[in-house]
């Protein structure tokens, strides 16, 4: 080990949730990390722990990649305008969210809709969040709302400026699908990945995407397929499932109902891997701290799949399709992790077992590129147990 070099020992881990949705669990009790990389993921007898920084002995809980929210609307900072509230992304992390992605900067008051101003927005915003982590949290953000009038040279711009997303088309007055296929095309020949809102309107200016124009559309997401709030017709949600390859997004803030039948028939097709999830937050129903758990609990126990299975959902399926370097227990991935444990007095033999019957499970420490940034979570219910710090 060089010498200046971070290095992280988590020992005595009751099970590790590799975030592979083909190998939900892994084997060991034990993970390392040296300058907020794993380097190493198995038995402490066969891992090199020597020299370590910091050691934390997770005292039989669970380690899972940390949670991804694949769905989030920030402005600046952690402040949101939407609902006039601080602190919220900080609160997320306390819900076991280490990275949120941005699908747009859309509550931003006065957001401009010329082609100048939203670039410029789109531009700063990725700048802000990369340059400003709350509480260490990843925020994937610049996230530019298009508009009609762009042509492919705005995306040429936007892409060599650093901007690597697209809010939700449909936002905007890009509505038709055949402009917005185009504009899609440009985003995606720049490496821009793109989502599409899907269903009834969430905002003023927004307005009815259904499956027509989502498919012809073709963005690499489809945003909130169970709505934001309102969802499509079951047969519309359905089609989509079946007529393209294209992730699946399920949200918190939509129709429950909707989303369990997207989730089901991702399984009927044996294309489980494409479903992601995240929050819609903030919204107009608020900032949910625990929707990504929420989430995993409802498909979970609602939808009668294993809880490892629906942690994958809000972890390596989402990695994977995004493309990011977290949300798996991977040498060479981000350190990020949350340790979890079964809440205090809640049934089930097991904390997976306790999610499969609907509850949430206690988070009793966040860590973000190989550093504790959280202890017992302000937010979940009391784990049994919680991991901590050991003095060196």
């Amino acid at each position: 080990m060089s010498t200046g070099s971070n290095k992280l020992v988590i020992k005595n881990i009751g099970q590790i949730l590799s975030g592979k949705l083909e190998a939900p669990f892994m084997d060991g009790n034990c993970v390392v990390a040296v300058d907020g990389r794993i380097t190493d993921a198995g038995n402490e007898k066969d891992i090199d722990t020597d020299q370590a920084h910091t050691v934390v002995d997770a005292r039989g809980v669970t380690l899972s990649p940390g949670l991804i929210d694949s769905h989030v609307h920030p402005v600046i900072g952690d402040y949101t305008p939407r609902q006039q509230q601080l602190n919220w992304i900080d609160s997320c992390l306390h819900g076991g969210v280490t990275t949120m992605i941005s699908a747009g900067e859309v509550h931003a008051p006065g957001r401009p809709k010329d082609i100048v101003g939203l670039k410029a927005m789109a531009i700063a915003s990725q700048r802000w969040y990369e340059n400003f982590r709350p509480t260490g949290v990843k925020v994937l953000a610049g996230a530019p709302i298009i508009e009609e009038g762009m042509e492919e040279h705005d995306f040429k711009e936007l892409a060599e400026a650093g901007v690597t997303l697209l809010g939700e088309v449909g936002l905007g007055s890009v509505k038709a699908g055949e402009t917005a296929a185009r504009m899609v095309k440009w985003a995606r020949k720049y490496g821009i990945q793109s989502t599409i809102h899907t269903g009834g309107p969430s905002i003023p200016g927004s307005g009815l995407i259904d499956k027509d124009v989502v498919l012809e559309a073709d963005a690499d997401i489809i945003g909130h397929i169970n709505g934001g709030h309102t969802a499509l017709p079951d047969e519309q949600i359905t089609c989509l499932c079946e007529s393209c390859s294209r992730g699946i997004e399920i949200v918190h803030n939509g129709n429950e109902r909707a989303g369990l039948l997207a989730m089901r028939t991702a399984f009927e097709l044996n294309q489980a891997e494409r479903v992601i999830l995240g929050t819609d937050a903030p919204a107009g129903s608020g900032v949910q701290p625990l929707g990504i758990l929420r989430m995993i609990a409802l498909l979970s126990s609602l939808g009668d799949i294993p809880a490892e299975i629906a942690f994958c959902f809000a972890t390596g399926n989402t990695a994977r399709m995004r493309d990011l370097d977290s949300g798996l227990i991977e040498i060479g991935k981000s350190a990020d992790f949350v340790l979890i444990d079964t809440a205090q007095h809640a049934p089930g033999k097991n904390m997976l077992d306790s999610i499969h019957q609907g509850n949430l499970p206690g988070v009793g420490m966040t860590i973000i590129d190989g550093l504790v940034r959280t202890g017992r979570s302000r937010n979940t219910p009391p784990a049994d147990r919680i991991p901590e710090v050991m003095q060196l």
